[in-house]
């Protein structure tokens, strides 16, 4: 399957494995040992990332409430980081909506961040073109509505691996950076010049302009879970590395431990 052109078509059919592990009615959540880099130093933190399978409403793009033959399935990632620079707490989400299917990109990506400055949100729509919006405390940002040619998002390729690493894209390429990262950086939405490898277990990316490198080490076996990943690039004049490593993993339906009978829970994910 081509994934590095703009549309995708041939779905492959899910495994017998895929469905058992996907469709048990639980996500899969992991807790990951974080390093952050900010403002030219490297902070300690916890990052989270939460993979679930869920129907989705392919117009209105958000989660179904109800079963309809017009859903498509998606796997879900919600990653998220907790760090402190200095004094006050940084919060950040990412999420993405991915086709099981791997037959197109994700229907939805979007990203927030808080701190004590204030917030970031971008939102991006998969529709005849890349519909993005992006809301932001800093003058420089506002308020804005883009729109962009549908090409490889960064943020999608986190799913992909977990559906089959064989298929993602390798070679020179045009990719959007993480949402993550363009806006810690403040750095233009548009596809930059990439390199992409993959290896037995490892996926890395390049992006010259940026002088970025993302490199994620995963399980080369099904369920393909992803033990540690870094990304470097420049900061405050420095070239300093993020990075994460596995910590626990728990398979659960969260959504319904929410008594406070559960908080036992985050102990066992070391959060």
């Amino acid at each position: 399957m081509d994934i590095s052109s703009p549309t995708k078509t041939s779905a492959k059919p899910l495994s017998g494995s895929f469905k058992t592990y996907w469709y048990a009615g639980k996500a899969e959540i992991t807790s990951y040992k974080l390093e952050q880099v900010r403002y030219g130093e490297i902070r300690d933190g916890r990052a989270v990332l939460v993979y679930v399978t869920e129907d989705f409403l392919p117009v209105e793009q958000v989660k179904s409430d109800d079963p309809n033959k017009e859903n498509i399935s998606v796997l879900k990632l919600n990653a998220t980081k907790k760090f402190n620079t200095g004094i006050y707490p940084y919060s950040i989400m990412q999420s993405s909506f991915y086709p099981v299917a791997n037959n197109q990109h994700a229907l939805k990506v979007s990203a927030s961040i808080q701190e004590w400055c204030g917030q970031t949100y971008m939102q991006l729509n998969n529709r005849s073109d890349f519909e993005v919006r992006l809301h932001s405390y800093f003058q420089s940002e506002g308020d804005q509505n883009s729109h962009l040619e549908k090409t490889i998002l960064e943020n999608e390729l986190w799913n992909q691996l977990r559906i089959d690493p064989k298929s993602l894209p390798v070679g020179d390429l045009e990719i959007i950076p993480a949402f993550e990262y363009l806006r810690l950086k403040h750095k233009n939405l548009k596809a930059y010049a990439a390199e992409a490898n993959l290896e037995q277990g490892t996926y890395r990316i390049y992006y010259p302009d940026l002088k970025r490198e993302l490199t994620i080490h995963f399980n080369p076996d099904f369920p393909f879970d992803i033990l540690s990943w870094e990304e470097t690039y420049p900061d405050s004049g420095e070239i300093l590395s993020t990075k994460a490593t596995k910590l626990k993993i728990l398979k659960t339906d969260y959504w319904n431990k929410n008594s406070n009978a559960f908080e036992r829970l985050r102990d066992s994910l070391q959060i």
